[in-house]
């Protein structure tokens, strides 16, 4: 039993790990001087040759149906789409609703776990993650946003959430058969049919010419995609889709704590007391789900 725990806090602490790393995303895309939708593009686009050697060197990763294939390749049509109006999103709203509003992905998971899947959802955890998102809108109130609220930034956001549960619930039932890197491999191709014409018609394909331009996309690739992402499509093959969608909302709390170090941004003591109720959340929703 004991042991038992320790591999699930293990778990939980992957996806906490993983979710670091995707929060360096939003760093990554203000500082990249290519435009948003182009970044995105690279992001996707400079994962692929990356994970190709672990692909080639197991050829148990290479046994996958044409229609497991065509499954992935539609999840990432839906991380295309998550990319777009996310990075989009952050021209039109403040950085701090963007990062709120894109991780709401229980209003996602949660119906589609319990109306598709036929999973139970105990009550305790819908109290866990109503406390988690109350912390979360809190740690946001705590920001000084003066101008830049926009209804049509924070609908980019929110429709953010959703292509990105989707993807997520596609990904977890994925994972009872698929290895996650042939996951993101494959479905890196399904999320390229989404940024390749979107970044062609509204920005037109960007080159990136030098190293101020190429690094910020290379770590993005590194970090957000590959460590990021994959390393949360990893993790739900160990956790329930429910526990992950709350354990997403830890995003804001993280991308906070980095702008307080990266950016010298303040952190207020109502943020703080957030952070603790976010947690407090967290520790709920996975005290419900074992």
């Amino acid at each position: 039993m004991l042991k038992l725990r320790e591999k699930e806090s293990f778990n939980v602490f992957l996806v906490i790990l993983s979710i670091s790393f995707l929060a360096l995303g939003g760093i990554f895309v203000k500082i990249s001087e290519l435009g948003p939708v182009n970044t995105g593009l690279y992001r996707v686009l400079l994962s692929i040759p990356i994970l190709l050697p672990f692909i080639i060197s197991d050829k148990e990763k290479a046994k996958i149906s044409l229609k497991e294939i065509f499954i992935i390749l539609f999840s990432g049509i839906f991380l295309g789409f998550d990319l777009l109006l996310w990075n989009i999103s952050f021209y039109h709203t403040t950085v701090a609703n963007a990062n709120l509003l894109a991780n709401l992905v229980p209003f996602t998971i949660i119906p589609i776990s319990f109306f598709i899947y036929k999973e139970k959802v105990p009550s305790g955890f819908l109290f866990g993650v109503i406390i988690t998102i109350v912390g979360v809108f809190l740690l946001i109130k705590g920001k000084d946003f003066n101008n830049g609220y926009s209804l049509f930034g924070d609908s980019l956001a929110f429709a953010t959430s959703i292509f990105y549960g989707l993807f997520l619930s596609i990904v977890y039932k994925m994972r009872d058969k698929v290895n996650a890197i042939v996951i993101m491999f494959y479905s890196a191709f399904g999320t390229l049919l989404v940024l390749f014409p979107a970044a062609f018609i509204i920005e037109g394909i960007s080159i990136p010419k030098g190293y101020s331009e190429w690094w910020p996309l290379i770590l993005l690739a590194l970090f957000s995609q590959i460590l990021g992402q994959g390393g949360l499509s990893y993790c739900l093959g160990k956790i329930t889709s429910l526990l992950a969608s709350v354990l997403v909302l830890t995003q804001p709390v993280i991308s906070a704590i980095y702008a307080y170090f990266i950016f010298n941004e303040r952190i207020s003591l109502i943020e703080i007391i957030a952070m603790f109720i976010v947690l407090f959340g967290v520790f709920w929703s996975k005290k419900t789900t074992r």
